[in-house]
């Protein structure tokens, strides 16, 4: 912006040269100057200068409402440029899976707290997609499964494991048991990170387990074990939104077991996914 356009608006709210100057934070002479050139650009006076300090002429009181405009424009674009840079506005876009059903909302609410204006965007999906959505900027971040490939930045928030969510007692001889149930599962187009642990622990276990039920949401296959149906391999974290009538046996096992946590790309790294890492970090702890 013109900074003979800044000058003029000043010495128009102080009626004089001097507190406008002070206000600006430039010396007199160096306001007149600005003055003085913006009035050779405009090939007109913008001031009479008395006794009593400057006065508008009939040319500068038309083009002061203008002016006035400009100035304030300028200013609330610089303030929001400022903001967007530093993170506090903006759009965030975020992916989640199964095992952050619970962690990715909880931080999300936390971000939302301390930066209200930020839009922030949240879908479930499954890892490998969120993956390809990172790198390719669809999302700023991502909570998946990890590890994921170097090229992306990546923060282990904790682990999780496989656990049987049942009805029924479950007895001790729990490889030999669950190898003879047919399982409740999610399909492995809306889980295939779930389905791919399961394969593996089955595969460590030399168990084949069938299949009773399958279904697109985890909620539903929890539904269904409350319902009776049969037991599910689940997420351990799918406790905290299971019906109170499923009960959870935890696998201990290192082939059921994979850590989970957060990545995004390195040209994402900006102050807003910044932000929302350090309000992640908070609200875990």
């Amino acid at each position: 912006m013109n900074p003979g356009l800044r000058a003029f608006v000043a010495v128009a709210d102080h009626h004089g040269f001097g507190s406008a100057a002070h206000s600006l934070a430039v010396t007199q002479p160096a306001l007149t100057k600005r003055i003085q050139a913006l009035e050779r650009e405009l090939g007109g006076t913008l001031f009479t200068r008395g006794r009593h300090g400057a006065t508008l002429t009939e040319l500068g009181a038309m083009l002061l409402p203008q002016a006035r405009e400009l100035v304030t424009g300028t200013d609330e674009f610089t303030r929001r440029a400022r903001r967007l840079s530093h993170g506090e506005v903006g759009l965030l876009t975020l992916g989640f899976g199964l095992s952050t059903i619970d962690l990715a909302p909880r931080a999300v609410v936390a971000f939302r707290r301390t930066y209200p204006e930020v839009e922030i965007s949240l879908e479930d999906l499954p890892s490998s997609v969120q993956v390809d959505r990172i790198r390719t900027g669809e999302l700023h971040a991502g909570f998946i499964r990890l590890p994921v490939g170097d090229d992306l930045y990546q923060r282990v928030l904790r682990r999780d494991h496989l656990a049987i969510a049942s009805t029924e007692p479950i007895p001790n001889d729990i490889v030999g048991w669950l190898g003879a149930q047919p399982l409740v599962r999610l399909a492995q187009a809306k889980g295939p990170g779930l389905t791919a642990q399961i394969d593996r622990l089955c595969t460590a276990w030399s168990i084949q387990p069938g299949t009773l039920h399958e279904t697109h949401d985890l909620q539903t296959v929890l539904a269904l074990v409350a319902a009776g149906t049969g037991p599910a391999l689940v997420p351990a974290t799918a406790a905290r939104i299971a019906p109170p009538t499923v009960t959870f046996t935890h696998l201990d096992d290192p082939a059921a077991a994979w850590d989970v946590g957060i990545a995004w790309h390195p040209t994402q790294h900006t102050d807003l996914v910044a932000n929302f890492l350090a309000i992640l970090t908070h609200s875990i702890t």
